[in-house]
């Protein structure tokens, strides 16, 4: 029998109709969330807080929808979720606010000596002296990451404190940074020695952990002071700890750690105890308003969904109904993979992603009969902000996809060929996709332009392009891709190379040049030996890769250039 439920409203055991869809709340709720589903003529199950696994997924043969009241979801099996087709929905812009103005106190704290002054005096001293700060207005902030978060900071520091800012996000859009009085930079070395308060909003990858060492803190004004309200190891503790005992730079305000709580005796706890650091326990998003906001936001999701609507922050799909997920979800999970993988790959090898990228995203065979392709090209698009965005690509889903590809620089028409020319590599294939990238460089209009193929076999997403290069391989794990010549003895040098680092190799696969790119290799004017050589290997890797080993594959002799790209 199925347990009674706690109205939260009267607090009184009521046992539920057959009919009406329950709600199950193992997390704290407030007050407005729980009356709008009670309102609405749900049942409410308020169970105490527990994991959502995949067993406990299973065993609801009608749940819907899972919905988290915040941004992380690490509670929540989104796999095996996504896997039984149902929605996970969390509140990604709730406490936007709350964190932005969460990093402007601590940088008003640093700069003032506020905590220090209020824990002297309270302890009857009288240290005005010792405690002579710093004024912000006209001062240099540092910007990394132009997100959400970022943004508001840039433009309350600018336009509220009169403060210069600086912004460095390669995939920032030069006219929203503008509009929020950000000067963009190209580099971390161009940012670091003119800064006077530096603050980091990115999300925490391998490309971002540890993304300021003893080599970065050195660059600094010894006056500077940064901030972390993002995530804890974007900057190397350590690092950070001997950078404040050596006074390399004046200060810190740190609100997330490592570990949190840190423990005794941990760097964490060193860092949050030391005298030129203003600590707090992780209070970015914790305001009466920031929870309020992502209670209804996400009560109001489930409600919309439950009656047949569109929520608007699906985690584990760009959104689509679960009866239109189950017939596209290969091609959703395959569109996505080519965007990551083109932004990984050559938004990094070759220019950034930006207002001069136009991308065209064909559908072949049978797909191009399909008539909503909204989550196709909410697939896009989550896949091209997904390695550079603060949640991810977490926040794009089928309402807001065009508007964030707006925002981001980024356009993309789509096309429906039912019927392949015999020269794509699609026309093997029932059902294909090809994204192609124009980017114009300069007066050049006519640019250059990139293309990814792939297509879907039984439920397995495959990789069968990548530009001039004939290629067959699953876009999953951590891949290297190496641009090179294809000579005897070069795979057995690569192998070496990754044995020394601890590499372990799980799958190679050597792609050569596919008959068009032969063609014009062959009726070319010069270098046809070598011409004709060059492939891609790609290569299935476990383990670190760090930048010691991207740049000795780099320095070997025939690689051309070498990427790392995360699936």
């Amino acid at each position: 029998m199925a347990p009674s439920a706690i109205d939260p409203v009267s607090s009184s055991v009521t046992a539920p109709s057959p009919n009406t869809p329950r709600i199950l709340i193992p997390e704290k709720l407030s007050p407005e969330g729980l009356a709008l589903l009670s309102s609405s003529g749900f049942h409410l199950d308020i169970p105490p807080p527990t994991k959502v696994t995949a067993s406990l997924l299973s065993a609801g043969a009608k749940l819907k929808v899972v919905a988290r009241a915040g941004v992380g979801v690490d509670n929540i099996d989104v796999k095996a979720a996504t896997e039984q087709g149902i929605i996970v929905v969390n509140s990604p812009s709730g406490n936007i606010l709350a964190a932005a103005e969460h990093t402007i106190a601590l940088l008003m704290a640093t700069a003032r000596n506020v905590p220090r002054g209020d824990q002297t005096l309270k302890q009857a001293k009288w240290e005005r002296g010792k405690l002579v700060g710093v004024e912000v207005g006209g001062k240099t902030l540092g910007v990394v990451g132009l997100g959400k978060v970022g943004l508001k900071v840039a433009r309350v520091a600018s336009q509220g404190l009169g403060m210069q800012v600086v912004g460095l996000d390669p995939y920032a859009s030069a006219d929203v940074a503008k509009g929020a009085g950000v000067t963009l930079v190209g580099s971390l070395d161009e940012l670091l020695p003119q800064v006077d308060f530096l603050t980091v909003h990115t999300p925490l990858l391998a490309s971002t952990l540890n993304l300021l060492g003893e080599e970065q803190f050195k660059k600094m004004k010894s006056t500077a002071r940064v901030l972390n309200v993002a995530r804890g190891g974007v900057y190397n503790e350590e690092a950070l700890l001997k950078a404040l005992d050596e006074g390399w730079i004046a200060g810190a305000g740190i609100d997330v750690f490592t570990q949190e709580p840190p423990k005794e005796g941990s760097v964490p706890l060193k860092l949050a105890q030391h005298p030129k650091v203003v600590s707090t326990p992780h209070l970015g998003a914790s305001t009466v308003e920031a929870q309020e906001n992502v209670s209804i936001d996400v009560c109001k999701q489930v409600v919309e969904i439950l009656k047949g609507g569109l929520p608007t922050a699906a985690v584990n799909a760009p959104l689509i109904l679960p009866e239109e997920y189950r017939r596209l979800q290969p091609f959703v999970k395959l569109v996505e993979k080519i965007g990551s993988l083109y932004t990984q790959h050559y938004a990094t090898t070759t220019t950034s992603l930006s207002n001069s990228h136009r991308f065209e995203l064909t559908y072949h065979g049978d797909l191009a009969s399909v008539s909503n392709t909204r989550p196709l090209f909410a697939a896009l698009v989550k896949g091209l902000v997904s390695s550079i965005s603060d949640a991810g690509g977490r926040d794009v889903n089928i309402v807001n996809a065009t508007i964030i590809a707006k925002d981001r620089g980024i356009a993309i028409d789509e096309k429906h060929v039912s019927s392949s020319s015999p020269s794509s590599s699609s026309s093997t294939y029932a059902s294909a996709v090809t994204l192609r990238s124009i980017t114009t460089d300069g007066d050049n209009s006519q640019g250059r332009e990139q293309i990814i193929e792939g297509y879907v076999s039984g439920n397995a997403v495959f990789i069968s392009k990548l530009d001039k290069f004939a290629a067959n391989f699953q876009p999953e794990g951590t891949l290297l891709i190496l641009h090179n010549y294809d000579e005897p003895g070069k795979i057995g040098n690569v192998g070496m190379v990754l044995g020394r680092h601890g590499i372990n190799i799980t799958f190679m696969q050597v792609a050569g040049l596919n008959q068009e790119a032969r063609r014009a290799v062959v009726d070319g004017p010069v270098d046809t030996e070598n011409g004709l050589k060059e492939a891609l290997m790609i290569l299935g890797v476990g383990g670190e890769v760090t930048s010691e080993l991207l740049e000795e594959l780099g320095k070997a002799e025939g690689i051309l250039d070498v990427s790392v790209v995360r699936l």
